[in-house]
């Protein structure tokens, strides 16, 4: 799964998550039954409006917008590519991932999100996943796509996030199922690329296996922290 996407489960997750309600989602949809714990996993909104590009103020995609985050030796670079791919029907924007340790490759995964411009609520597809060993794929671990093998489509971030909202990023049964959890709208985050404020502190966990990740995201930039990860370049 991408970093973003409680990568640390197998690499992703960056680039949580994960799933973190607003407008669509901030109207207070019913629970699932099937979540008690108040998870949501089902969102209404209206694919045909949902846009490859957006402006999310915690995670923007626009393409070539690059982000660059390291831990020691290892390196985690998001890029928006200038392409997209359908997914579930919905024409959604490509984020590559890449992943470094030492200066090899350790995974390069394709996420495929699209964003309502009406609430700017960030929706996730699914992504295709290589994971690599000594310079060569051994593996799709963790690869998923909406519509595909009873997988749905999560929300990744919420264009007006509340403290205290749960949902579900990511929904493919056995595959991949990681949910996040608005914790504060008000974190100030020290990486190497300088101090940022009013930060969104999200949460991520997975029934799939347990662990915890934290992520921040910075308005106006995305992701800054991801666990032990740091921006280390402003955009």
């Amino acid at each position: 799964m991408m970093k973003l996407v409680n990568s640390k489960s197998t690499l992703s997750s960056l680039l949580v998550l994960l799933a973190l309600g607003v407008c669509s989602c901030s109207r207070m949809q019913p629970v699932s039954s099937s979540n008690p714990a108040g998870w949501r996993d089902r969102f209404e909104v209206n694919k045909t409006a949902l846009a490859p590009t957006g402006n999310n103020a915690w995670f923007p995609l626009q393409p070539g917008r690059v982000l660059k985050l390291a831990h020691e030796g290892e390196r985690l670079t998001l890029t928006v590519l200038p392409e997209t791919r359908i997914v579930d029907g919905v024409v959604t924007a490509v984020l590559e991932e890449r992943e470094e340790k030492n200066g090899q490759l350790v995974e390069v995964s394709r996420n495929y999100f699209a964003t309502d411009p009406a609430t700017r609520d960030v929706y996730y597809f699914g992504e295709d996943v290589d994971n690599y060993k000594e310079g060569r794929i051994v593996s799709h671990n963790s690869a998923w796509l909406a519509e595909q093998g009873g997988a749905r489509f999560g929300l990744f971030l919420p264009g007006t996030p509340r403290v205290g909202d749960k949902f579900y990023q990511e929904i493919a049964p056995q595959v991949a199922m990681d949910r996040a959890e608005i914790v504060s709208l008000d974190e100030t985050v020290t990486t190497p690329a300088g101090t940022f404020h009013h930060c969104l502190h999200v949460r991520e966990t997975t029934p799939l296996e347990p662990g915890v990740s934290h992520k921040y995201f910075a308005p106006g930039i995305g992701l800054i922290k991801d666990d032990e990860f740091e921006l280390v370049q402003k955009p």
